[in-house]
This record gives structure tokens, sequence and C-alpha cells, in this order.
């Protein structure tokens, strides 16, 4: 792993506090303001960083450079406990039906992509964003509780009414997301709305997010990522980026119509085939979810009763 991965970790008790992950060490912020004398870069959280991302990127980009040089002390992953990359944003937004193998798989119909326009709903991002080797239990009220793994965008810039040609622009990095769903409350036919989003996708830890932000800058091309996802040993997802109905440009430029993106946000980018509900397999206690996707890192999250 090249550059540079910006993250929420806690150490020996104390409060989260941003840091960076560079050749396999953890480097809070304020020790890199102290020792490379920056008194301008935000220490105090991650999000203050993605609120002055673009001069926070270059210089967070020229230390990764040059940390080795000042022979700094930092922190094994051993030795921390990592938090959610955000704490918290002000949105979380997830596009659903956005590969055309998993809408094949949910339907039984091959989508075509000029009948359609990018779909979103939203989570509520301080109940269900948890870190990564966090453990989640299985709400009382589903017994098909579901995995979706995720690349999701994570915002950098305020954008509003923003064109595709320009929407990467405004994206900070990209970090993991598991869209956790309670598959047998997907619909309500006591109400004419049919779909009920707050029930399948909003209870406690339904949104493992991790392990930390990838910059854009330090992917070759993120359009091509592979995604793949075991629960315990079997490995049940295995796609790759390039398969997106639509792209991170076109969901930004549709999303950015509709509301206003904000530093922090995320954008949950879609899932591919091979979720549970279209076999009939779900989570039980016991399970251990592990999703991993290309330069960004591994998501884990352990499944309890």
């Amino acid at each position: 792993m090249s550059g540079y991965r910006l993250l929420n970790f806690k150490h020996r008790g104390n409060p989260v506090c941003p840091g960076i992950f560079v050749n396999g060490r953890v480097y809070s912020l304020a020790h890199i303001s102290a020792s490379f004398q920056l008194p301008g870069l935000p220490a105090g959280s991650v999000l203050e960083v993605l609120e002055a991302w673009s001069d926070c990127d270059k210089v967070l980009s020229r230390v990764a450079s040059k940390i080795g040089d000042l022979k700094l002390e930092g922190l094994s992953l051993d030795d921390v406990e990592l938090g959610v990359p955000v704490r918290y944003p002000q949105a979380l937004y997830c596009a659903g039906a956005n590969y055309a193998d998993h809408l094949e798989e949910m339907t039984g119909k091959k989508p075509n992509k000029q009948e359609m326009s990018p779909f979103f709903f939203m989570k509520p991002p301080r109940p269900t964003m948890v870190a990564s080797g966090a453990t989640v239990a299985i709400p009382k009220f589903t017994q098909q509780l579901d995995w979706e793994a995720e690349i999701a965008m994570v915002i950098g810039r305020k954008a509003s009414n923003v064109s595709k040609h320009d929407a990467l622009e405004y994206v900070a990095g990209l970090t993991i997301l598991n869209d956790l769903s309670a598959r047998d409350l997907m619909k309500r036919f006591d109400v004419p709305f049919l779909f009920d989003w707050i029930g399948q996708k909003c209870f406690l830890g339904a949104a493992p997010t991790g392990p930390w932000i990838t910059p854009l800058s330090e992917l070759d091309d993120p359009n091509n990522l592979d995604i793949k996802l075991w629960v315990n040993d079997t490995l049940h997802q295995d796609s790759n980026s390039s398969q997106l109905i639509f792209n991170y440009a076109e969901q930004i430029e549709d999303l950015s119509r509709h509301v206003t993106l904000y530093p922090g946000d995320i954008i949950a980018t879609g899932t591919p085939a091979g979720v549970g509900h279209g076999k009939g397999e779900y989570l039980k206690a016991g399970d251990i979810v592990r999703v991993e996707i290309e330069g960004l890192g591994e998501l884990i999250t352990h499944i309890e009763a």
C-alpha cells in the first residue's frame, strides 16, 4: 500500500482522535502537526480535515512521503482501536439497484440503463455507522439479516448541481460500507407505499464502515476496484467497480441536483450480486463478515444474537 489513509482511532483509553496510516503505522494528526511544524493542519477531527480537503490532501501527501525521514514512532494497527472514518457525516446516502447482476438476482429481470435513473435512500449515520471490528447484534425483529458490500464515496467539497464531468473533484476519497439489511422488513402491505426503508435499513449497526478513507489521489483507477465479501470462509460477493450501472460521477451529478452535499457526507454506491437474499441465506450469531476492496482495505464485522 502506497501513500496514506485517513482514519479515526483510539489508543489506551484515550478519546477518539484523527490520524493517518502510513507504511504500516498509525500517527495522530496532532503528532504530525507538531513534528512537521504545521500549525494550520486541522487536528481536531476528520471532518475538519475534509472541510479543508484541497489543502489538507496536499499537505498529508507530502507528510506521508517524508515521514520516514523524521523517524517518528507510530503505532501498530494491533495497538489501536479503529473508529468510524467520519464521526459523523451530516448525511449517509445509499444507492440502490446499481449493479446489473444484483438487480437481476433481486427482481429476476435484466436492467436497461436507458430506462433507469439513479436511485437513493438514506440511513441515519449515528446509530447505523460502526467501525471495522465492531460487533453488530441481529435485531429481534428480523430473521433475514443480509449483507451488501459497497464502495462508499466521501465528499470533500460542498456540491450542488454538479456536472458529471467535474463530479470527482468533489470526492475526497473512498471507504468500504456494508449495507446490512433486514430483508423480511423490506415491504409493508398495510400501507400503500410498499417499501419500508426505516425498518429494513436503519437499525443499530446497520452500516459498518471503514477501516479508513483512501484519498482519491492515492488510487490509480477507482473505476476498476475488485470487491469481495466473505461470510466466515465462504466467498459470496466477487465483483468489480467497473460493473456499476451509474458510476461515481453520474451518481453525484444526479444526487446533487436534489440535495446539497457537504464535506464528510457519504454516498454508498451500490452492491453487486451475491447477497444472501438471492439464495435464501442470512447472517446468524457467530458469523464474521469480511469485506475486502482493492486499495481500500478490509472491513470486518462480528455478528451476535
